[in-house]
């Protein structure tokens, strides 16, 4: 699968937890990038424009949504596929982030099972 994506998390383990959980669920992305804050975030859609980005909503200096929003209000990334990962999202947030144009959202802690199941369709 040639396909990059990218894991947005402020703790490292935890983006290692996912990219894990994409080997065991047969996902094998041709490249795995990282950031640990939205800003960060940003600059690697920007200069790399990912097949996906799986995020945390609850991020440093820029959020989840507030990153989402941004992708969606920019042409060169508004059809880059976001899936949020998160424990931290209210109801609110979830149908916030479903209407801002999110592909899915995965609650922490999840299987690769359900990694699979979200992921797939994205990379087909």
């Amino acid at each position: 699968m040639s396909k990059v994506v990218l894991i947005v998390d402020g703790s490292s383990t935890m983006r290692r937890v996912i990219e894990r959980s994409l080997h065991i669920a047969g996902l094998e992305p041709q490249q795995i990038l990282e950031a640990s804050d939205g800003v960060e975030a940003q600059h690697v859609i920007e200069q790399t424009r990912p097949d996906l980005v799986l995020c945390d909503i609850m991020l440093d200096n820029v959020d989840g949504l507030a990153l989402l929003k941004h992708l969606r209000e920019t042409e060169a990334t508004r059809t880059v596929p976001l899936v949020f990962i998160t424990s931290h999202a209210s109801e609110a947030q979830v149908h916030e982030a479903l209407e801002l144009g999110a592909q899915g959202y995965i609650r922490k802690p999840f299987t690769p099972d359900q990694i699979k199941e979200y992921i797939t369709p994205l990379f087909a």
